[in-house]
């Protein structure tokens, strides 16, 4: 992977976004337990944060993804991790799909304004019961005239309750389950919609998660995104670039977890020496960033591939479950080096253990992720007839 000058520059001008306008005021969204979406994402969108490799037409910026990786990679340097989780769902995760396939009227309607960071989004897949196993959602969206009238529930949404509107998966047809789904534009102020109280998560204590409920909601048909029954597919592709998205994140964050302990190791003294002193530690560290470089240079290959119309799936799946692996080891084995410090709620490392628990869970689980591996490398019991 080559940067080129304006690689550089969008990673100075997302660095110093970060540094001035998100991490002086973490501590207080985590405490609040939520984020200004609206506030921020307008500053983005003033930018072209949220549009990076958006059609230019639409307002974005037009360019490949190697660009998208880059924002990745400095978002991971905010300092918790459900402001750029909240982030990635806007560009990468709700948005996509909205971007390729959606009509010039539902970009107009509600890509533009996402882009512009005048609508928040979100996307609308998972449920209690159908989280990795997208399959097997039970949302209905049944037609009756030119609308659709959709029931069902959400879970774990982000930006949820801060969301103008939501992509959302939903079986329109009582067809095969990856042949019966259909993604569709949903306004979140309209009648039928409701919300849980905020869900109180282990971790991304500042991004903002509820269950949406739906009660017979009616929307157009024209707010389909694409074909009816290609959503299945859709979000297929779509999970493409939120596992690069999840992966490329996680660089930086994993970065900055081992620069923290570096430098607290070399001021806090033990037994007359300075902690970084110990072979074990220094030794343990330098593993752990060559962990990191080898997991950057999987991610650099897979967009690579993706940028020049590869199928990339294998290496994305891979990426995304070494990432969500390796995170939770560097934050944990961190952490460790920072004794009662890291023990601590408001501890750098401590809310980086928390936080990214997610990673093998959210965007498909781990063992989704081995199995997406299995299946190109031929290794998948046969079926029984």
């Amino acid at each position: 992977m080559r940067f080129t000058q304006e690689h550089k520059e969008l990673s100075r001008t997302i660095r110093n976004f970060v540094e001035n306008e998100i991490n002086p005021h973490v501590n207080d969204w985590e405490k609040e337990g939520i984020f200004p979406a609206k506030e921020l994402f307008k500053k983005m969108g003033d930018l072209g944060l949220l549009g990076i490799s958006k059609p230019e037409n639409c307002g974005g910026m037009g360019l490949d993804y190697s660009y998208e990786m880059v924002a990745a990679e400095e978002f991971g340097g905010i300092d918790c991790g459900g402001v750029p989780m909240a982030i990635g769902v806007q560009t990468n995760m709700a948005t996509p799909a909205l971007a390729r396939f959606g009509s010039d009227e539902l970009k107009d309607e509600f890509l533009k304004p996402a882009i512009a960071g005048e609508k928040v989004a979100c996307i609308a897949v998972s449920e209690t019961g159908a989280g990795s196993d997208v399959a097997g959602l039970k949302t209905t969206a049944k037609k009756d005239g030119d609308d659709y009238v959709i029931s069902g529930s959400k879970m774990w949404i982000t930006n949820s309750t801060q969301a103008d509107f939501a992509c959302l998966l939903a079986n329109t047809s009582d067809g095969k389950v990856h042949q019966n789904k259909s993604m569709i534009v949903v306004p979140l102020d309209l009648p039928g919609v409701s919300f849980s109280e905020k869900l109180d998560k282990l971790g991304m204590r500042s991004s903002d998660t509820a269950q949406i409920f739906l009660d017979e909601v009616r929307v157009p048909q024209r707010y389909r995104i694409g074909g009816e029954g290609m959503g299945f597919m859709m979000q297929m592709l779509q999970f493409q670039e939120e596992r690069l998205y999840v992966a490329a994140m996680s660089l930086r964050h994993m970065d900055k977890c081992i620069e923290k302990t570096i430098e607290y190791c070399r001021e806090r003294e033990t037994f007359g020496q300075p902690l970084i002193d110990n072979q074990v530690i220094h030794f343990r560290l330098a593993e752990l960033q060559s962990e990191v470089e080898a997991l950057r240079a999987l991610v650099y290959q897979a967009v690579e591939g993706y940028i020049n119309g590869e199928d990339v799936t294998k290496l994305a799946s891979m990426a995304k479950l070494k990432s969500g692996r390796l995170v939770r080891e560097v934050s944990d084995s961190c952490l460790q080096y920072w004794g009662g410090m890291g023990f601590m709620w408001d501890n750098f490392l401590a809310r980086s253990y928390r936080d990214n628990r997610l990673g093998s869970i959210g965007g498909g689980a781990d063992e989704i992720m081995l199995g997406i591996i299995c299946k190109f490398m031929g290794t998948l019991p046969s079926k029984k007839k």
